[in-house]
């Protein structure tokens, strides 16, 4: 199952105030945090990551730090010896930068079945050197980076490609979510710290929403401090394993057009469309139905709609729209996406399945 995450920055914050966000974070089933060695500067701030490493591990939460080369020399770490980050109690370690592929299978191979988690985003041929090497593959992971300058996350095409060819490894990926009320991440640019820059200043529950529903993305981490409770709710509550768009419906929408909507697992149909998703099965069931026309109105992306029996052999069946169109007066609008998911319309595969969930009707 996938697994939520955040991020700690110890060296620009307070403990306590760590302490609290862990404490926060489990409460709502967060499982994974992201660390950095490649911050920690002195005694004070590598007790201060102890600190914190203890009580995540207290509460059954994985730890992966950021390590590159030069943290190796600093602890006096050989990569045949991973024992110091095992002491440290770290679940893994991520390559900020790599080595040249033979020493990052040998430390697939360490006997405190560190994870070593490797950089996606980077979109060469990394994961194909690694894997040439014969790595242990149940010790080897994948993670995005993360951006905080406006306009230089990764574009959809690179996270695509670069993504795919781990997953084609048949590892375990992750990739990294911004707060919308986080003020700091590990540097002091606070300009979000999404992986993807098409995410920048959506809303978390979206861009959450938007990795899980390629299928390329196991993980989803969020970057920077301090996400609210209320995201944390959102994200806890999300339904990780099939895409759920919110929705808000007509005032007084019939009971079965209500049942329709989100009674019913939908799919969209292989023969797709590029006017609309069309989810077919509730003619079938409601066949015998007499469908009401209800609100006519011409056609807008993102509308929810119910087709009429006016429109016989198509009455009860469910539509999202895609495209404008005008209503041939036979179609009910019965609802829509919220403005902030249509965003996710684009990217409903053929025979991909889905639910709707209510929302308020403004």
């Amino acid at each position: 199952m996938s697994k939520l995450g955040i991020s700690v920055y110890p060296n620009r914050s307070k403990l306590e105030d760590d302490i609290e966000y862990l404490y926060l974070a489990s409460k709502y089933g967060f499982q994974r945090i992201f660390l950095s060695l490649l911050s920690v500067q002195d005694e004070n701030s590598l007790n201060k990551f102890k600190d914190i490493v203890k009580l995540a591990r207290k509460l059954d939460m994985e730890v992966v730090a950021d390590v590159a080369p030069d943290v190796f020399k600093d602890l006096n770490v050989d990569y045949k010896d991973l024992r110091v980050f095992n002491d440290l109690g770290l679940t893994g370690i991520r390559l900020d930068l790599g080595f040249s592929g033979n020493e990052e299978s040998i430390m697939s191979f360490n006997p405190y079945g560190l994870k070593i988690e490797l950089n996606i985003s980077s979109g060469t041929k990394y994961i194909d050197n690694i894997m040439s090497y014969i790595p242990n593959k149940d010790n080897i992971i994948g993670c995005h980076n993360f951006y905080p300058h406006k306009y230089t996350g990764i574009s959809r095409k690179h996270f695509t490609e670069s993504t795919k060819k781990f997953k084609e490894y048949g590892l375990r990926t992750a990739a990294f979510i911004s707060s919308n009320v986080g003020t700091f991440g590990p540097w002091a640019i606070n300009e979000g710290l999404p992986t993807l820059e098409e995410h920048r200043n959506l809303p978390i529950e979206v861009q959450a929403k938007d990795f899980l529903n390629t299928n390329l993305i196991d993980d989803v981490i969020i970057s920077n401090c301090y996400a609210s409770e209320e995201e944390f709710k959102t994200l806890g509550n999300l339904n990780r394993d099939i895409l759920t768009l919110n929705v808000n419906i007509i005032d007084n929408l019939p009971e079965t057009e209500r049942s329709i909507l989100f009674d019913e697992l939908h799919f969209n149909r292989g023969d797709v469309s590029e006017y609309m998703i069309r989810s077919t099965q509730s003619r079938v069931k409601y066949k015998d139905h007499n469908f009401e026309l209800i609100n006519p109105k011409n056609l807008e992306k993102g509308d929810i709609i119910i087709e009429s029996s006016l429109y016989a052999h198509y009455a009860g069946e469910m539509h999202i729209v895609l495209k404008p169109m005008l209503n041939s007066g036979r179609t009910s609008v019965a609802g829509r996406i919220v403005d902030e998911e249509i965003y996710l319309l684009d990217h409903i595969r053929p025979w991909q399945k889905f639910m709707l969930k209510g929302k308020n009707c403004e």
